[in-house]
């Protein structure tokens, strides 16, 4: 059993601790693919492969989505700062110091 997600033992975790780890690790793996895919967009020439490998990276920013949501319901903190943060008009780390402030209320 991998246990590259691990930084403790992964004994002395709880289920949920371990469960909120493989989530975490499924976020990172699916912001990698994102990445991977945007590259082979860019270079690709062939119109075709060009479409399936978009079609691929949606399915990505699918999961992504989704293993963030898990995540946020079950971390209070992470919810207050992605509040505070995504989808707001303006400078982007003033948002970013305001979560950290909230976050400390959490």
């Amino acid at each position: 059993m991998g246990t590259e997600q691990y930084h403790e033992p992964p004994d002395e975790l709880s289920e949920a601790t371990r469960t909120f780890a493989r989530m975490v690790t499924s976020l990172k793996e699916e912001a990698e693919a994102i990445g991977w895919y945007e590259q082979r967009i860019e270079v690709e020439s062939d119109d075709v492969a060009k479409a399936i490998m978009r079609n691929a990276q949606q399915e990505e920013f699918k999961h992504f989505a989704m293993a963030l949501e898990f995540l946020i319901r079950r971390s209070p903190k992470w919810r207050v700062a992605l509040e505070d943060v995504l989808f707001k008009e303006g400078d982007i780390v003033e948002h970013g110091e305001k979560a950290e402030s909230d976050e400390d209320k959490v």
